[in-house]
């Protein structure tokens, strides 16, 4: 899990706001393939409940606030992501969930893969023994 701080770009007029930018494998350390999003969602729900044995992504807030919490398999670290200007990058062998702190918050998503149903986690027991075994050599 690591924080990164994206490049802003504030418009010459305020009113203009601010562009919010990064570039693979320059402002992030990944290559990505897909992007997706998830919008809708009430205050308290909590997504997520998996990990993936391969997969990077880098979270970001884009509009709202959504809790990150992850988890190695020996402790948990929690972060509020509520500034569309800042990612949370979550590697492979993290479990994760993510809980709405606001209505309708969105949560962006860049992958270093596409999708792949085989590369999830989604039995927190499995994951805690993939952990045991060494399966992600920490």
């Amino acid at each position: 899990m690591q924080e990164y701080s994206l490049t802003k770009k504030n418009a010459e007029n305020p009113e203009e706001g601010t562009l919010v930018f990064f570039e693979a494998n320059k402002d992030i350390s990944f290559s990505f393939k897909r992007v997706y999003y998830t919008y809708g969602v009430k205050e308290g729900i909590i997504r997520g409940h998996h990990a993936h044995k391969a997969l990077e992504q880098l979270l970001i807030c884009v509009y709202g606030a959504i809790e990150i919490m992850c988890d190695d398999g020996k402790k948990k670290e929690y972060t509020v992501l509520d500034d569309p200007a800042k990612g949370l990058y979550v590697g492979r062998g993290i479990w994760r969930t993510m809980k709405w702190l606001k209505d309708d918050s969105v949560l962006l998503v860049l992958a270093c893969e596409y999708y792949d149903e085989s590369d999830y986690i989604r039995d927190y027991d499995e994951f805690i023994r993939l952990v045991k075994e060494g399966y992600w050599k920490r």
